[in-house]
């Protein structure tokens, strides 16, 4: 038996395949957009995907379980809650999956989401591990504020933040301290306020070092899950129904997407222009309009944030080859289906972004008006700028 994690590190997601050697039999937990790595995995292995688990809907990214299912044949399994309009077998509590000398069993764990299911790992008679989804994270455990609006089902953050304490108390903690802990996300990610940087631990670690896991009553555990939360980024109530739909396939999209003439002059000026390029390329000359998302981690999360999942855009990048990323990027939060069209820019010329000078601000500091728009959790320190001076009032 072998477990294999895979990462993704822009949005801080972990996926896993679960190899039988006996039988050369493959079974996916969350898998990724693009579904690449898993066939190779289990190429390399000789081996075949014959199952798709989704512990949940995924509000941060969109998996492939559907196209897996397509070229693969492998059956997906999802809680019954899900209300999934794909292809599935229901994977509810108590159900068990056999394959070779390794058995998976679903255990319902509501509190991140209704239908949020952990898969047990029994390898020879003994838990030896448990895919804890965006339930039970290293260090934290997962928000319970993402299915207010959003799933075929939906509930109220205290709601969920109370069956996300007996989630916890009555079934994972009651598994064996030994057992290992492999969850969705890591450090990070926006499903949870306090990750660790670790990417795996035990039952029992997490019992010791796991703030929401300390003895508390109830309502001191709700109001903890339901303070100081990040913010909740635009594209997260799209994602999860996109995953209750299944997207489409990862590679198919992106060669459909429409590619522009290098420094084309675009002449629909109502729709937003996403412009990928470094932010000293950008300054020193942008197309009108433009908002600036430089390529790195976290383009991913920026360009769900700011672009809302009813608009369209345009996506501007410095060569070819980042494009390219961009658009893969994109593909991870299923926003490559709002892009208008991508292109090359490298003009100099057109709008000219004001550089900030420090010197000019801290000498006439009555003529700025500072905008922090940090989040709460982050201006409990109290660290601020020498003067904050207030919005004016709309009044």
């Amino acid at each position: 038996m072998k477990i294999q994690q895979f990462e993704d590190k822009g949005l801080a997601q972990y996926g896993y395949a679960v190899l039988s050697e006996t039988t050369r039999e493959v079974v996916l937990i969350d898998p990724a957009r693009n579904p690449q790595v898993y066939y190779n995995f289990a190429e390399k292995h000789n081996a075949k995907i014959v199952g798709v688990i989704e512990t949940h809907p995924h509000a941060d990214f969109v998996s492939s379980h559907l196209e897996i299912h397509r070229k693969t044949g492998a059956t997906i399994y999802a809680h019954s809650l899900v209300g999934a309009d794909y292809p599935h077998q229901a994977f509810d509590e108590g159900a068990e999956l056999q394959f070779g000398e390794v058995k998976l069993k679903s255990v319902h764990t509501p509190g991140h989401s209704p239908d949020g299911i952990s898969i047990v790992l029994e390898h020879e008679g003994k838990d030896v591990a448990v895919f804890t989804g965006d339930t039970l994270f290293i260090g934290d455990v997962g928000r319970p504020d993402l299915r207010e609006s959003a799933g075929s089902i939906t509930a109220k953050r205290e709601e969920l933040a109370r069956q996300l304490f007996y989630s916890t108390r009555e079934k994972l903690m009651k598994l064996a301290d030994e057992v290992l802990v492999y969850p969705a996300h890591g450090a990070g990610t926006l499903c949870g306020k306090g990750l660790s940087e670790a990417s795996s631990s035990t039952i029992g670690t997490e019992k010791k070092t796991n703030y929401a896991l300390q003895p508390m009553r109830e309502e001191t555990f709700v109001q903890l899950l339901t303070e100081d939360q990040p913010f909740v980024p635009k594209y997260f109530g799209y994602d999860v129904g996109l995953n209750k739909q299944g997207a489409p396939a990862y590679h198919e999209t992106l060669q459909g997407i429409k590619r522009l003439a290098k420094n084309v002059e675009l002449k629909n000026e109502n729709i937003l222009i996403i412009d990928g390029r470094p932010q000293d390329q950008f300054k020193k000359g942008h197309i009108k309009g433009a908002i600036n998302i430089q390529l790195g981690n976290k383009f991913e999360t920026w360009l769900g944030s700011i672009v809302g999942p009813e608009e369209q855009y345009y996506l501007v990048a410095e060569s070819e080859a980042a494009l390219n990323e961009l658009l893969e990027k994109a593909a991870k939060i299923g926003y490559e289906l709002k892009v208008v069209a991508a292109f090359v820019y490298d003009q100099p010329n057109g709008e000219i972004s004001q550089v900030f000078n420090q010197e000019t601000f801290q000498a006439n500091q009555d003529a700025y008006t500072v905008v922090d728009i940090r989040n709460s959790s982050e201006t409990k320190a109290g660290k601020f700028l020498t003067r904050l001076l207030p919005f004016p009032s709309p009044n």
